[in-house]
C-alpha cells in the first residue's frame, strides 16, 4: 500500500522535532550512562524516544512503536503479534554524538508482514533528511530543496566502501582487502557513523555497505527501506532482504548492503558469510 503524503510528512515532523530535542542536548555538558549491554545513552536520546512515540502515536494510533528505548518493556509474545508496527531509533549513533562528531540519526520506519515499506532518516546536525518509501522513490530533502535518489547502477571500479566508525572488525578488514583486491576499490573505505552510510549508498555515494557483527532492527530498518527505494538492496548471507519482527531477538545477523544488487557479493565473502 502507497504511503500517504499526510503520514509521510507526519513523519518526516516528527524526525525533525527529535531532532531539535537531541540538538538541545547536544549543546549542553550532557552525562553518559551505560545500559546493561554497555552501550551509552543520554538525555538526547530519551527526549527524541518520547518526542517520536507521542508524535506516531498521534498520527497511527492503531500501529504499535518499536523502539530502542522502550523496547525491553515489550514482552516478545506481544511485540511478535504485531504485523504492522513503527521500528525507532530515536538517536542512531549515540557514540558519535558522545563524540561530538555529527555523524548521527534519527531512524523511523514502517514494518508490514515483515517487510519494511517506508523509511525516514534525519540528521540532526546539518538537518538533511532522506526518506523513501516502496515504489515510491527515494529522496533527499535540505531545507525546502528535494531531489530524488538513485543509487549508482552499474557500480564502477574502484568500488567505493562504506565502514562503520565504531564497530570496524577483523572479517569486515578481511572483506575490505578481499574487496579491493578483487574490484581495484583504492585506498581507505570511507568511515561513517550511524544510518550515513544507508544514505550515502541511496544517493549513489557509496556502492557497498558490509556489516558483520550485531546489529539492532531499528538501526537498519530506515536505511534499508531508502536503499531500497533508491534502487539497491540490503541482503543476509542467503541473499535475502532483512526481515523485521519475525523472531524473539530484535538482533540483526550480517548483512551486504549495496547500491548495485548485480554486484558479486558472494564471491568476496566466500564461506565467511
Amino acid at each position: 500500500m502507497p504511503v500517504a503524503e499526510a503520514l509521510r510528512e507526519g513523519v518526516i515532523a516528527a524526525a525533525r522535532e527529535a531532532a531539535a530535542e537531541i540538538l538541545r542536548v547536544y549543546d549542553t555538558c550532557f552525562e553518559v550512562d551505560h545500559k546493561a549491554d554497555d552501550s551509552p545513552l543520554t538525555a538526547a536520546d530519551l527526549a527524541a524516544h518520547r518526542c517520536i512515540l507521542a508524535r506516531l502515536q498521534t498520527l497511527t494510533p492503531d500501529i504499535p512503536v518499536l523502539s530502542e528505548e522502550s523496547a525491553d518493556t515489550i514482552p516478545t509474545g506481544v511485540r511478535r503479534s504485531w504485523n504492522r508496527l513503527w521500528v525507532v531509533d530515536p538517536l542512531d549513533g549515540t557514540r558519535e554524538f558522545v563524540k561530538r562528531n555529527g555523524e548521527f540519526t534519527v531512524n523511523i520506519a514502517l514494518v508490514e508482514g515483515g517487510e519494511v515499506v517506508f523509511g525516514v532518516i534525519q540528521a540532526p546536525v546539518t538537518g538533511v533528511l532522506w526518506h523513501g518509501a516502496r515504489g515510491q522513490g527515494a529522496f533527499r530533502r535540505d531545507g525546502d530543496a528535494e531531489r530524488a535518489l538513485h543509487t549508482r547502477i552499474p557500480a564502477r571500479a574502484p568500488l567505493r566502501v562504506a565502514a562503520s566508525r565504531s564497530h570496524r572488525n577483523a572479517r569486515t578488514e578481511s572483506l575490505l582487502d578481499r574487496i579491493a583486491a578483487e574490484t581495484g576499490a583504492a585506498g581507505e573505505p570511507v568511515a561513517l557513523g550511524s544510518s550515513l552510510k544507508f544514505c550515502r549508498l541511496a544517493e549513489g555515494g557509496m556502492d557497498v555497505y558490509p556489516r558483520f557483527g550485531p546489529t539492532s532492527e531499528w538501526d537498519t530498518a530506515a536505511g534499508q527501506a531508502i536503499v531500497e527505494a533508491a534502487g539497491g538492496a540490503v541482503l543476509d548471507p542467503r541473499g535475502r532482504p532483512l526481515r523485521y519482527n519475525q523472531r524473539d531477538t530484535v538482533l540483526n545477523g550480517d548483512f551486504m548492503a549495496l547500491g548495485d544488487p548485480s554486484l558479486p557479493w558472494k564471491e568476496w565473502v566466500g564461506d565467511r558469510a
